[in-house]
């Protein structure tokens, strides 16, 4: 099995990790930070909005399985791109609708599903296509934040049953068993 990553940023990493731990061909969803200039940034830090990195998400997937493109979809689909640096009630750019790519052809379909995501909304698409930097992973903690502490947390009790209810109407055939 070949694996291949993706990073994206759709607003808070719990509520994204969530969406992507459900989809066939995913394993593994780790939480982030990418997109800023400092080292080593720290939640707090990134909460602040002041190191320019994204909270992010670094998927591995096995492309026989899964498509990237197919991925980007799940995202667009389940987050609001038309939302400017922030996602509901987190405001910032550590918030903003973003892909990293990590190739010229992943580059590529980034593009594709930014189209593919504008013909499906009335506002424009804000999601930025970013280099790939330093990958960070999240204090460990906010991993497989929703599987735990995220069933006893107010916010992603709100916000988190949503995403994943879009995600099984609409992806019912890709989810895992």
């Amino acid at each position: 099995m070949t694996i291949e990553y993706a990073v994206i940023a759709g607003g808070c990493f719990w509520c994204t990790e969530a969406v992507f731990k459900s989809i066939n061909g995913v394993v593994s969803v780790e939480s982030g930070y990418t997109g800023g200039t400092t080292v080593d940034p720290t939640y707090q830090k990134v909460c602040e909005g002041t190191t320019g990195h994204a909270e992010a998400i670094r998927i591995g997937f096995d492309p026989a399985l899964v498509s990237y493109g197919d991925l980007l979809d799940i995202s667009f689909a389940t987050h609001d791109p038309t939302q400017l640096n922030r996602q509901g009630n987190d405001i910032g750019t550590q918030y903003r609708s973003a892909i990293f790519p990590a190739s010229p052809a992943q580059e590529q379909e980034a593009k594709a599903a930014i189209a593919r995501a504008a013909s499906e909304h009335s506002a424009p698409i804000v999601t930025t296509v970013e280099p790939l930097q330093t990958w960070y992973p999240a204090e460990d903690y906010h991993q497989n934040y929703w599987d735990g502490e995220g069933q006893r947390n107010g916010y992603c009790l709100a916000v988190i049953p949503p995403k994943l209810q879009k995600l099984r109407k609409r992806y019912s055939e890709q989810l895992k068993d």
